[in-house]
């Protein structure tokens, strides 16, 4: 009995060891970007070390200096915002006739809609250039956040699969209550979907907060540039003859990159696996 709770013991201590080890190795990254922004630029690019011999903050004074950073954050934080709510409320207002009401053609319109999803975004940014390009929305947000508002198939397909989920009677008694349509949407059904509007809002967030390619196509000028742009060109200079990435300074930028998505982890991890889970009940 005894050597049967040591083996459990050795068991559950080797379990800890196992699940420490794999999040050092997880978090590693994470740990390199912020030590790296308190190293000299010298010894960034030529030690190893994984904590600064010397700790500056010259870093963080050279981004604050020579850059725009706090312009760059509110354009990202903008461009987040602006396509987040967007997203959230096309996407919920498209999936509820989906989910709760019956008309013809209802399942052909969410087939399609769902073969949308197999469409690569990026062929269709040339497509989307030339169009943005007509109207004079280039070199601004607009052309990320305006389609926001047009809902996204995906944000669709989890808003349908959460409604679905929900029992057809709190419709009915709402509109026997004198409720419309639309109230019956945003008093019953909206205030009941915290875990799905959670998770969507979430991955909505960290997607545009990281997103690259299309601001690298759309953004032109140092008005609208936002922080991952500004990570591949604002720390760079020329050196007489060479041409010199200030990788310390890009980890010190990074910092601030890092700081928003885990905040919305931290207070919205609990939402987040209840919406994936409840997403797939029906």
């Amino acid at each position: 009995m005894e050597s049967a709770h040591i083996k459990t013991h050795l068991h559950s201590l080797g379990m800890y060891v196992l699940k420490i080890l794999v999040a050092l190795i997880m978090f590693m990254p994470i740990i390199w970007i912020l030590t790296g922004g308190f190293k000299t630029l010298t010894e960034f690019t030529t030690t190893a070390n994984l904590f600064p011999a010397h700790p500056t903050t010259e870093n963080y004074q050279y981004i604050f200096e020579h850059s725009n950073i706090w312009r760059y954050m509110a354009n990202t934080f903008f461009l987040m915002f602006g396509a987040t709510i967007g997203t959230l409320l096309s996407s919920a207002l498209v999936a509820y006739p989906l989910a709760r009401m019956d008309f013809t053609g209802k399942k052909v319109i969410f087939s399609i809609i769902v073969a949308t999803m197999l469409i690569p975004n990026i062929a269709l940014i040339i497509p989307q250039y030339i169009m943005f390009g007509k109207i004079g929305w280039l070199d601004s947000l607009l052309p990320m956040i305006v389609p926001a508002w047009f809902a996204y198939p995906y944000n669709v397909f989890l808003f349908r699969q959460f409604f679905r989920s929900i029992p057809k009677e709190l419709d009915e008694a709402a509109i026997i209550d004198g409720c419309t349509r639309p109230q019956v949407f945003f008093k019953v059904i909206m205030p009941i979907s915290k875990p799905t509007i959670v998770t969507i809002g979430i991955l909505s967030c960290v997607f545009w907060w990281n997103e690259l390619t299309q601001p690298v196509f759309y953004i032109n000028s140092d008005k609208w540039r936002t922080m991952t742009i500004a990570l591949m060109t604002s720390f760079m200079y020329t050196s007489g003859n060479a041409f010199v990435i200030n990788w310390a300074s890009i980890m010190a930028a990074s910092t601030f990159m890092l700081v928003p998505p885990m905040l919305l982890y931290i207070f919205g991890s609990k939402y987040l696996v209840g919406g994936i889970k409840t997403t797939g009940l029906k």
